[in-house]
């Protein structure tokens, strides 16, 4: 595998702001896959420790794709400081892998 292949996460505080990132990214075939999951997060926060509710987003795409994923991501993000973690997928079922890199350009 010679990672062409990446995981990249983000959080939202509302669904419904992660499902407008999420339709524009799949849209313009950035992106393959979306996952969205509830979390609860912690950390801390200009001086104080935070906990609350987010919305865990995951996608699937090219490491070539990163940076127009990244900037998608940062002109629609409401966080000062959004979380943007890409992944290198360093190894996965094939057939899998071969999706991500036909429904992503």
């Amino acid at each position: 595998m010679n990672n062409k292949y990446i995981m990249i996460t983000t959080t939202f505080d509302n669904e419904e702001e992660a499902n407008k990132i999420i339709n524009l990214l799949l849209e313009k075939r950035l992106v393959s896959c979306c996952q969205l999951s509830n979390i609860t997060s912690s950390y801390h926060w200009k001086g104080n420790i935070e906990h609350s509710k987010e919305y865990l987003l995951q996608m699937k795409s090219k490491k070539n794709l990163y940076k127009k994923i990244e900037k998608e991501i940062l002109n629609n993000h409401s966080y000062e400081t959004p979380q943007i973690i890409c992944y290198d997928i360093v190894d996965g079922y094939k057939g899998y892998l071969d999706w991500i890199g036909e429904e992503t350009k």
